[in-house]
């Protein structure tokens, strides 16, 4: 994420999300690179998706993302490719959080913006959302910035 001036800037790639909170309102700005939703681009490399019961769809049986950098052994069949939003930064922008999937595994966008609108401290909001994930039983790895606007 880069902010400059008046713009917002967004490059992902993988299963980290970006999402805006706009008057109370939360809007995700990046795209969830899933195996499922890419699974043309993967087969068309000619990689496989598995889709296990119990387990999350993973690319040739590994990674659980479609998109990512450095991993040697899979290159071949995903993609380096960000997705990249550029928007004008308007005065109902409140804050952005940008966490790993470890957070949306278990809360919604709109449950993420609601658990910490009243929260001014970035710091703060951030712990909270991070504290909320682990009660929510997240078996995954949690990572979480908040970055006020306003």
């Amino acid at each position: 994420m880069l902010i400059d001036g008046e713009k917002l800037v967004v490059a992902n790639i993988g299963d980290s999300r970006a999402v805006i909170c706009e008057e109370g309102v939360a809007r995700q700005l990046s795209v969830d690179h899933e195996p499922l939703k890419e699974r043309r681009l993967i087969e068309s490399k000619g990689g496989f998706v598995t889709n296990e019961i119990g387990n999350v769809p993973r690319v040739d049986g590994r990674l659980a993302m479609s998109r990512s950098f450095g991993d040697g052994t899979l290159k071949e069949h995903i993609s380096s490719d960000p997705d990249v939003v550029i928007e004008d930064i308007d005065e109902d922008a409140e804050f952005i959080i940008l966490a790993s999937d470890g957070l949306w595994k278990v809360m919604s966008n709109q449950e993420a913006v609601d658990t910490i609108k009243d929260i001014k401290d970035a710091r703060r909001a951030a712990m909270e959302l991070t504290e909320e994930a682990l009660l929510g039983k997240s078996k995954d790895d949690i990572s979480c910035i908040v970055v006020r606007l306003c």
